[in-house]
C-alpha cells in the first residue's frame, strides 16, 4: 500500500494522460459510471452548462437513470468500447472503474483526453469560482449542505457539489452564479489512474476540517498516511484564503501549522474564534448563543440533533461570515435549514414507530449519531439497525470500536454485509463479535447474517413509541422501505 509522504506529486498518478483541452473547446463529454451520486450530479452540472453530455453504467438504476435521461442524457446499458465512438472531447472515468474495466483501457489505448470526478468539476465549474472546500472524517456531508444553504438564503447564489441531497431541494449540485462554490471534500482516492485524494483537486481557496480519525483503510496505510493526506490539503490554501479548524480536535488544531492561509478556529468545548453559548436541546432542534471573538453575535437555532451539528453550524458560520455575512444572516439561514437526507432523515412512521435514515458507518459517527437521536427525541426508545458496508468499516481494526459506539441506544440489531471479490476473509469484520461487546457493555444486540434475516426479530421488538434508527452508508438491500411496509401492515408482539 501506498504511503502519500513517500511519493511525489507526480508518482501519485499511474497513467499518462492527454492534457483535457479548455471548457471553452470541450464540447462532448462521455461519463463512465454515470448513475452514481456524484457522476449523475456532475452530469446534471455539464448538461446544464451546455455541453453535450452522454454515458454508460452496469445497470441504470432510478432515481438517477430517470433524472438523467429527463435531461435528454442518452445512458448505454452495460459497458462495450463501442460506447466511446464516435469520440468524446472528454472521458470522465467513474472511481469504481478499474483499469482493466472495459470502456477506461479502451479510452487509455485510443489516447482520449480521461478526467476523474474531482479533475472533471475543477476544470469544468472551479477556475473562475471561489471553492469554499469542507473535508474531514466526519460532517462533511451536512456541513457542505449547510454552507450552501446558508449562503444561498442570504442571496450569495453559491455553486455547490455535496456528497448528500439536501432537503427540500432534492439537489446535489448547482452551478450558481455567485463566487463561492461549495465543496464536499472527499479524502478517498480520484480515481484508478490518480491516487491523489480527491479534495486535493478541487483548487481550495478557502476551506474547513472537521474532525480527524483514521479511516478509509483500504487505501491509507496507518493513521501518520492518514494525517498526511490533510496536512499537504492544508498547504493547497492560498495566502488570501481562510483555513477554519476545529480546536476541540488536536489534531485538526495542528494542521494550522501547515498552511499559508488565515486561521480561524471553532469549537464547543475549548477555547476558540467561534463557540456557541448556552446550548440548549428543544423540540425540533437546539438553540444556542453564536459567540465570536468572545462576544455574543447573535441568537441561533438549528433545526437538527446532536452536538456534533452545532460544531457543524459553528464550521459553517467561520465560512460565512468571512465571506461577509451578517451574523443575523447566519442565524437566519441555519434556522431555515431542512437538513440532508440520509442524515437524520425522518423515513416516516408507521405502528406508532417512527423510522429515522443515517449513513454514519465510522464507529464515531455512529456514537455520534445515536447520541445525537437520543437528544432529538428524548421520550422514544433508540433501536439501532447498523450494516458497515464501506470497504473501511467491514475490516476487523473498527471491531471493538463499534462494539463501543452503542451505549446510546437501547436495544442493536446487525447486519453482515454481502462480501465482495476483494474482501480478505481474514480482515472482514465479525458482526458478532462487535455484538458480543456491545452485550457486554450492558445494551441487548444481536447479529445476523443480512437484512432480511434480521426484519423479522426486528419487527418483533418494535412497540409503538420506539424509534428505529437505521444506519448504513449503502441501500442496506432495501430495509428502511421494507421495514416502514411491514410495520403498516402487521401487528408486533412484546
Amino acid at each position: 500500500m501506498r504511503r502519500l509522504e513517500d511519493f511525489p506529486d507526480a508518482a501519485l498518478r499511474i497513467f499518462d494522460r492527454p492534457a483535457p483541452p479548455p471548457p471553452g473547446d470541450v464540447r462532448s463529454v462521455y461519463l463512465i459510471g454515470i448513475c452514481g451520486k456524484g457522476m449523475g450530479a456532475l452530469a446534471e452540472l455539464l448538461v446544464g452548462a451546455g455541453y453535450a453530455v452522454r454515458g454508460s453504467d452496469d445497470a441504470p438504476y432510478p432515481p438517477m437513470s430517470t433524472r438523467l435521461r429527463a435531461l435528454g442524457i442518452p445512458i448505454d446499458e452495460g459497458y462495450d468500447p463501442a460506447h466511446l465512438d464516435p469520440a468524446p472531447d472528454v472521458v470522465v472515468v467513474g472511481n469504481a472503474a478499474t483499469p482493466t474495466h472495459p470502456e477506461a483501457a479502451a479510452a487509455r489505448e485510443r489516447g482520449l483526453v480521461q478526467l476523474s470526478l474531482p479533475e472533471a468539476l475543477a476544470h469544468f465549474f472551479l477556475h473562475d469560482r471561489k471553492p469554499l472546500v469542507v473535508a474531514g472524517t466526519h460532517g462533511k456531508t451536512t456541513t457542505t449542505g449547510l454552507l450552501a444553504h446558508v449562503l444561498a438564503a442570504a442571496g450569495r447564489d453559491p455553486g455547490f457539489f455535496v456528497g448528500g441531497v439536501l432537503a427540500g431541494e432534492d439537489a446535489t449540485a448547482r452551478r450558481g452564479t455567485g463566487a463561492p462554490f461549495a465543496v464536499e471534500g472527499d479524502e478517498y482516492d480520484a480515481a484508478y489512474f490518480d491516487k491523489r485524494p480527491k479534495m486535493w483537486l478541487y483548487r481550495p481557496t478557502s476551506a474547513v476540517v472537521t474532525s480527524l480519525e483514521f479511516d478509509h483503510a483500504d487505501i491509507y496505510a496507518d493513521w501518520d498516511d492518514y494525517r498526511a493526506a490533510f496536512e499537504h490539503f492544508a498547504g493547497l490554501l492560498p495566502p488570501h484564503g481562510l483555513l477554519v479548524l476545529n480546536a476541540d480536535a488536536g489534531d485538526v488544531r495542528a494542521l494550522a501549522a501547515h498552511t499559508h492561509a488565515r486561521v480561524r478556529t471553532y469549537a464547543l468545548d475549548t477555547e476558540a474564534d467561534l463557540t456557541a453559548r448556552d446550548l440548549r436541546p428543544e423540540p425540533g432542534g437546539q438553540r444556542f448563543t453564536l459567540v465570536v471573538d468572545g462576544a455574543p453575535a447573535a441568537e441561533a437555532f438549528l433545526p437538527l440533533g446532536g452536538r456534533f451539528n452545532v460544531a457543524n453550524a459553528l464550521a459553517v458560520a467561520a465560512l460565512a461570515l468571512d465571506e461577509g455575512l451578517t451574523p443575523a444572516e447566519v442565524a437566519a439561514g441555519l434556522a431555515s435549514f431542512r437538513g440532508m437526507k440520509r442524515r437524520q432523515e425522518v423515513a416516516g412512521e408507521a405502528g406508532g414507530v417512527l423510522v429515522v435514515d443515517d449513513f454514519a458507518h465510522h464507529p464515531t459517527a455512529v456514537e455520534a449519531t445515536v447520541k445525537g437521536v437520543r437528544e432529538r427525541w428524548p421520550g422514544r426508545r433508540i433501536v439501532a439497525v447498523f450494516e458497515p458496508r464501506s470497504n473501511s468499516s467491514r475490516r476487523k481494526l473498527f471491531e471493538t470500536p463499534y462494539g463501543e459506539s452503542f451505549d446510546s441506544a437501547d436495544r442493536v440489531f446487525l447486519a453482515t454485509p454481502p462480501l465482495r471479490h476483494n474482501d480478505d476473509l481474514a480482515d472482514f469484520m465479525d458482526p458478532e463479535t462487535v455484538a458480543a461487546t456491545i452485550r457486554r457493555r450492558g445494551t441487548p444486540a444481536t447479529s445476523y447474517p443480512s437484512a432480511d434475516a434480521l426484519l423479522p426479530d426486528l419487527l418483533t421488538a418494535l412497540q409503538p413509541g420506539d424509534l428505529a434508527l437505521v444506519m448504513s452508508n449503502g441501500s442496506f438491500d432495501g430495509l428502511v422501505a421494507k421495514l416502514l411496509s411491514a410495520l403498516s401492515d402487521a401487528p408486533r408482539g412484546a
